[in-house]
């Protein structure tokens, strides 16, 4: 079964850090690229991360750039995105996505170019 799973998620204090995790099964993450979007409540789902799946390119919004790190470790199958001084503007549900055409990361792309897709994983910034 193709399916990708977030997990990393949580309740953290503004300034705080998270790790968000993107593990693919059933399918090898390596030809991919993988982007990783959120949305708040209320609000439309946005990009916010990418990174091509040759490690060559990656892109950030400017609402993150600075503060987040996207990686990959193909041998472990997994994506992972590093969230440092997180705002409570970061609140929101994460998800992960695969794009197998896509070979750089100008920009996150547009949501039906992805492929496959996570669940989600809440992330919440508060005092």
């Amino acid at each position: 079964q193709v399916q990708l799973v977030e997990s990393g998620g949580g309740l953290v204090q503004p300034g705080g850090s998270l790790r968000l995790s993107c593990a693919a099964s059933g399918f090898t993450l390596d030809y991919y690229a993988i982007g990783w979007f959120r949305q708040a409540p209320g609000k439309e789902r946005e990009g916010v991360s990418c990174i091509s799946r040759s490690d060559d390119s990656t892109y950030y919004a400017d609402s993150v750039k600075g503060r987040f790190t996207i990686s990959r470790d193909n041998a472990k199958n997994t994506v992972y995105l590093q969230m440092n001084s997180l705002k409570p503007e970061d609140t929101a549900v994460y998800y992960c996505a695969a794009d197998l055409m896509r070979t750089q990361c100008t920009g996150v792309g547009v949501q039906w170019e992805y492929d496959y897709w996570g669940q989600g994983t809440q992330v919440t910034v508060s005092s």
